[in-house]
This record gives structure tokens, C-alpha cells and sequence, in this order.
């Protein structure tokens, strides 16, 4: 027990460099590979046995096959990439544009239906209700834009 143990000594900081730089390395590696795994499967311009020969290529001789899929077909793997993000996009702006509706306004049925509920839970008047359903089917502008006529109230001189 009385000995100590130096970590420092027995794993210099040039050995901890040349570790990370292998560990990262390593981890690039993986990454491309599995890149082009993927690439491999997204290209529909490719058969079925041409994809099953480059994942055996791939697989069985991974320096060389990577290497050789990179000078081979690499130049269209972004190309292929980009087409993906550009399908999914779309896809996703239509399911937006679909979701959302027609982005425009409201019909007047829906206008009315919503205006009656809020009578019905007495959020507005019947005078309140009156005018908006004015507004609503003769298509005017709303009531604030407008100006409304004032009534004549008796007693009051002009």
C-alpha cells in the first residue's frame, strides 16, 4: 500500500492524443460506412443484385469497398441525399398545407357556427350577435373599419 500509483507516468498526455485521435477516427469511420449503407439502399436507380454485390463488397472488404464505393459512385451520393431532403419536404409542406386547410378565410358557415356558439354561451349579445351576422353575410368590412350610423336618442339636442 505504500507504493502510489502515477497515472500521469504510465499514460502520457501524447499517448492520451494519439488515443482520442484513433477513438474519433474510429467513430468517422463507422459513420461512413454507414453512410454509404444507406446510399446503397436509397438509390432506386440501382437493381437488387447490384445493391446486394456492394453490401457484400462492403461487408466482407470494408476499407477497400468503401474506398472503392466512394471513387465508383460517391460523387452522386450527395446528389441522391439531397433528392431525399427535398421528397421529405414536400411531403411535409403538403401534409402542412393539407392540415392547416386551405389557408384562406374561414367560410361564412363556419364564421356563423362559431358566432352562435358564443350567443349560446352568452359571450356576446344578441345586439353583438345581430351586427357580426350582418357583417358575415353581406361581407363588409368588420365593425371598427365601419362607421356605424348613431341612433337618435330622445331628450338629447343637436
Amino acid at each position: 500500500m505504500s507504493q502510489g500509483m502515477y497515472l500521469a507516468y504510465d499514460f502520457p498526455l501524447l499517448s492520451t492524443f494519439w488515443a482520442m485521435l484513433w477513438f474519433f477516427l474510429w467513430i468517422l469511420w463507422f459513420i461512413l460506412l454507414f453512410r454509404i449503407v444507406v446510399d446503397i439502399f436509397r438509390d432506386d436507380a440501382m437493381s437488387g443484385w447490384g445493391k446486394a454485390g456492394w453490401l457484400v463488397f462492403v461487408i466482407i472488404l470494408p476499407f477497400l469497398g468503401v474506398l472503392v464505393y466512394v471513387i465508383a459512385r460517391g460523387k452522386n451520393m450527395g446528389r441522391r441525399e439531397i433528392e431525399q431532403a427535398r421528397a421529405q419536404q414536400d411531403a411535409f409542406d403538403s401534409y402542412v398545407r393539407e392540415t392547416a386547410g386551405s389557408g384562406g378565410r374561414p367560410s361564412h358557415a363556419d364564421e356563423l357556427a362559431k358566432l352562435s356558439k358564443l350567443k349560446e354561451s352568452g359571450s356576446i349579445t344578441d345586439e353583438e350577435f345581430r351586427r357580426a351576422k350582418e357583417l358575415i353575410l353581406t361581407d363588409s368590412a368588420p365593425a371598427g373599419a365601419r362607421k356605424q350610423p348613431e341612433s337618435a336618442t330622445p331628450g338629447v339636442g343637436h
